[in-house]
Order: C-alpha cells, then structure tokens, then sequence
C-alpha cells in the first residue's frame, strides 16, 4: 500500500475485513458499480439486510412527486413477477419475517432480518421482489389509493407533530428539490401511473444505484451469491443532486396553520452549513444534546418546558435531520448532504403557545449568548459519549451506521466519535454554537386555531402571561415567567402566513406561496 493516501488505504484495510465496499485497493471504483457493505458474525444466529439505493424523494420528476414513495413501495408491498404480494406476506408469515422501506431525500433502504434457518426461502423471495417485481395494476392502484389518503386526510387530520415538521421542511426548502414531500401532493399523486412506476425503477433501480448491505451468520460464499444476482440489472447510476443553498429566513418567519384542534405544535428552524463530515459536528453535537437531546430528561428544553411548567410531553432540539428508530434512538441511512438545525414542541396547551414560542425563542438566543457552563459540559459530553455506544445494539443498525460512516467520509462514525468527544472543551463547543447557531433568523410553523388571534399577539408583541392548571408553582418559575411573557420577538406582519391546514399538500410547495 506504499504510496496510497491514507484514505485509501483505511478503505483497503476495512475491505481485507470485509466490511466495506468490494473493489480493488488503490483502484477508484466505477460509478456504475455494486457497492457492497459486509458485517459478518458467525456466531449470530440471524441475518439482517440493508439493500440501500442512491435515490430518494428529493430525484422524483418534475410533476411527480412522491413517485419514488410509491415506486418503492410497489417493491415491497406489490409482490413479485412469479408471487402476489399475498402469496408472500402467507409464505413471510410462519418465517416471521417481512421487509420494511425507509425512504428520506437522497436515500431509502429495504430492510429485512431472518434466522439464517430460513435464510434460503427468504432470500428466494426478496431479490424476485427487488429484481423481477410485478407492477400488477391492482397492487399500483391499491397503494396508488393508501398513499393519497395519507397525504389528503391521514397526514393533516391525525398526525399534527408530523404535519408541522412537514410545513417546516417546505418553509426551509422552498424551490429546493428537499421541498418535495416524499408522499407527494394529492395533485401528483392523482396523476401518477404504473407506466411512470415502471419507468422510474428502469432508469434508478441500476448497478450504480445500489450498496448491498449484509450482516450477521450468513454462510460462506452467500454475499457472492447475492452480488451475482444483483449484477444482473443494468449497468448505470444517477449522479449524485447538485444541491443549491436552502434560503436563510428573513427574521422570524411564520406559517401558521388554521386548524381546529386540542393542542398547538410548534416546529421551527433553519439551515446550517454543517454535517457529520465536519470537524465541528462533534462540538455542536454536544450542545445539542445539552440543548434538545431527543427524549431525555436531560436537555434544557425538556426541563424548562415540560418538568417545570407542565406543558406538554416533550420538547426537543436536533443539529441534522432526525428521525427516530428502535425506541428514542436515531434512525441511521436518512444521510443527507446539507442539514438544519431545529426546535421540536410537541402539543400544548392553545391558550399558552404564544408563551413557548417566546421561551423557546429566548432559551436559544440565551444558548447563543452565554453557551454552556463548565459543569453543564462535563455532564452532556460524559453522557453523549455513553448514549452513543447504544445507537447500535442490533446487527441491522450496526449496518445501517457502516453505511453512514461512509456516505460521510469515515470508516467507523462512532468509533470516531468515541475517539473525538473526550479531546473537546467547553470552548470548542461554545465555539461551534456561536458560529452555527442564532436566534434572530428562524422558520417557525405552527398547527392551531384560530391563528389570525396568534398572528395579531406576534405581531403587536402582546404579553403573553402563562396559564396553569397548578396554582402552586415555585416563585423562581413565576419570576422568570414575568420575563418571558414580555420577551420581544421581532416579527413583521409580511412574515406571517396563516394557511388553511386542508389546503397543504395539495400541490407542491406553501399554499399561496411566498
């Protein structure tokens, strides 16, 4: 390996123990190449599959969004050329096995885990279902129908944490191809057929495309195997988004959506030019964590808003794109290559909304400022350094992080972060916060009632005194009450939609537009 970079030669190294891709070291690989990830452990008793494609929501046609959803999906719910999707889900069933889709903007992956008992049947299966797919146009109808209702009804009646995560990605990424909504509008989906179904797998599902990812007691010889059958779709590649910058807001930007409901959610954000690629990641990781760490006692959001005041179940803060997997954990291969910042508000009380967007607000602009102290860094880089040798206890997130560690330039990203938390100091972190983080320029949607109410109290900078159901709150939350009810938000009246919450999604982008 004498005069090879050293990149090369970790890429090499990791190869000779089989867990990265399947090319010849020192020798650049062909786009339009299978990429293979291997983790073998021959003592498990299970095999896990992570067959990842290139190709996400953000490459759906002009017009078409949410065509790759359901292109996808036809792959693992629409059966096979030889069996119906019902003939499989009988033959899965006594295997207790089942193959599940993850679709993110420039990624999706179709996961599967089986006892290496029935690794065979299985297997027999699921490459007919991923090579030789049958397009039935009952099975294209049928999924063509659930995906409509997701989008017109499910998605805005019953999902409002989820509906105001999705306005937020449409403020951050307005014009931008991460704009598209991965289920698409009820406008594409309605005019989406099989015929644009079997032309988008023609031209992504390719060599190129895909990384085959395989984990755990599979036999010898078997990952060959699954090459060979792999190599037999065409040769060819997408090449990867050329990406325009997402749009900084303006100040405070608002979208609100009108919508008769219990409770008010609150999402909001902005693009920062960071990713795990970066050597700040880890410092602004920490922060946070310490910020908004996503279902733990521990962040300063949780404790402010929920422990002290009651107000919701929780209320957390992400530096990349987070979606959650086994229990409160992240997901991995939703990789992305530009990333934001945001503030989660699960739903509280209507009546004080104006309050917790203030104090979310204040509390950011106060992490900004004064970054964290000596003591509070101590202890959020000790637990992160421990949360995150959790992350992957199974052999499919095992997989799935591999694969991330090298979409961002690392052989092992844990292992790196195991090795990068411990040599941080609180300066590094404070560091990071001041040059990613701010409190002045932030999208914010919001799923309410009444929201022309809520657009007139932003606007004017009405006081905004909190209500309790427990009278007896301690004199220290009360005192700090009176200061965030009269907390200034700059907000102008051009920078307030409100929006009838049926009317999003029905074509692409904001209703009414900018």
């Amino acid at each position: 390996m004498k005069g090879l970079p050293m990149k090369a030669v970790l890429l090499c190294l990791a190869a000779i123990a089989g867990t990265t891709l399947l090319a010849s070291c020192g020798k650049s690989i062909s786009p339009d190449q299978l990429t293979s990830e291997l983790l073998p452990v021959p003592d498990n008793p299970l095999v896990s599959f992570r067959i990842l494609t290139k190709i996400g929501a953000a490459e759906d046609p002009t017009g078409k969004d949410g065509l790759c959803r359901l292109t996808w999906s036809l792959l693992t719910e629409g059966g096979s050329r030889l069996r119906s999707a019902e003939d499989i889900s009988r033959a899965f069933f006594p295997m207790a096995a089942g193959v599940s889709l993850s679709l993110d903007k420039e990624m999706a992956v179709f996961s599967a885990t089986i006892h290496k008992d029935n690794l065979r049947a299985f297997y027999a299966m699921f490459k007919d279902m991923l090579l030789d797919p049958g397009f039935r146009e009952d099975d294209f109808n049928r999924l063509k129908t659930a995906q409509l209702a997701f989008v017109e009804k499910t998605l805005i009646s019953n999902m409002d944490e989820q509906f105001g995560k999705e306005i937020l990605n449409l403020m951050m990424y307005d014009g931008h191809p991460y704009g598209r909504y991965e289920s698409g509008t009820v406008e594409s989906v309605q005019g989406l057929t099989v015929d644009d179904a079997k032309e988008f797998y023609r031209e992504h599902f390719v060599r190129g495309n895909i990384t085959i990812g395989l984990a755990g007691g599979y036999p010898e010889g078997f990952p060959e195997e699954v090459r060979k059958d792999f190599e037999k779709l065409p040769a060819g590649f997408t090449p990867k988004l050329a990406l325009p910058p997402a749009r900084t807001p303006q100040g405070l930007e608002f979208v609100l959506a009108e919508k008769d409901t219990p409770g008010t959610a609150i999402s909001m954000g902005f693009p920062i030019a960071l990713t795990r690629a970066d050597k700040d990641f880890f410092a602004l990781w920490i922060a946070g964590a310490h910020f908004g760490e996503h279902r733990q006692h521990v962040s300063l959001l949780f404790q402010k808003i929920r422990e002290e005041r009651g107000q919701n179940y929780g209320d957390y803060a992400y530096i990349e794109h987070f979606i959650q997997g086994r229990d409160k954990f992240p997901s991995p291969n939703h990789a992305r290559q530009q990333q934001y910042f945001s503030i989660w508000i699960r739903p509280l009380p209507n009546s004080n909304r104006h309050f917790v967007i203030r104090q979310a607000l204040r509390e950011l602009k106060r992490l900004v400022d004064e970054g964290l102290s000596e003591e509070r860094f101590q202890l959020v880089r000790t637990y992160l350094l421990n949360y995150t040798k959790l992350y992957a206890q199974t052999l499919d997130e095992r997989l799935g992080w591999r694969m991330d560690s090298h979409y961002y330039g690392y052989d092992d990203f844990l292992a790196e972060a195991a090795k990068v938390l411990p040599t941080l100091t609180r300066n590094d972190v404070n560091a990071a916060v001041k040059k990613y983080l701010q409190a002045k320029n932030v999208h914010i949607a919001v799923i309410t009632p009444n929201a022309e109410a809520l657009k007139e109290d932003l606007v004017s900078n009405k006081p905004s005194p909190i209500q309790y159901a427990n009278p007896n709150m301690p004199a220290e939350v009360i005192n700090e009450d009176t200061v965030i009810q009269i907390y200034t938000l700059e907000v102008k009246p051009e920078n307030v939609r409100v929006v009838a919450a049926g009317e999003f999604f029905r074509q692409t982008g904001i209703p009414g537009g900018r």
